[in-house]
């Protein structure tokens, strides 16, 4: 599929994103937050949910955390331009609490065909929720993270979520070391 394709297709799903009504999350949300980047980016990083910055913009990772993620990806030579960001959620959950589970089961056929469209040769889940909800898993952060795991054929590396780091500032190099593992790897498949 070429790469006009590809964005008449994601358009496509962002169009279905803000038309569902499938959980009450459609009833608090202020704009669905369908996902950004480049339509065959190498990456896609997944968070949990968008926060109040992202109901309010529409766009995924703008706030303080999307600040640092930017910071992240710049860290291993690319632009949030040339990677795709987005969540397991498309609707901010009220107050930011947890993704519950209906959520998840609610979104994931979205963030499924987004994946399938976009073909990444690497997917990094940021934190604990993002972890669980692609794994389909009940280990949590603190045992995935740093690790390859699989999802449908797509390598996956979980790392602590940007929000997390502005908590613990002390776990930054942590996720230093999983950037470094992920910048390999794509320099790898490129050869």
């Amino acid at each position: 599929m070429d790469q006009k394709a590809i964005i008449a297709e994601l358009e496509k799903i962002n169009q279905s994103i803000f038309s569902c009504h499938k959980c009450l999350l459609s009833q608090t949300r202020h704009t669905p937050v369908p996902g950004q980047g480049h339509p065959q980016a190498k990456i896609i990083f997944v968070g949990e949910a968008p926060g109040r910055d992202e109901d309010l913009q529409g766009l995924p990772f703008v706030g303080r955390a999307g600040q640092l993620l930017t910071k992240i990806i710049e860290s291993i030579g690319l632009t949030r331009q040339e990677v795709f960001i987005c969540n397991v959620l498309k609707c901010r959950p009220p107050n930011n609490r947890a993704p519950a589970p209906d959520e998840v089961v609610n979104c994931s056929p979205f963030l499924k065909r987004q994946i399938e469209l976009i073909k990444p040769k690497i997917i990094c889940a940021l934190g604990n929720h993002a972890c669980q909800a692609l794994l389909r898993t009940e280990k949590g952060i603190s045992q995935l993270r740093g690790t390859f795991q699989e999802y449908e054929g797509t390598p996956v590396l979980c790392t602590y979520h940007p929000a997390y780091l502005l908590r613990n500032p002390s776990e930054k190099r942590k996720v230093w070391e999983d950037m470094k593992k992920i910048r390999n790897f794509l320099q790898e498949t490129e050869l």
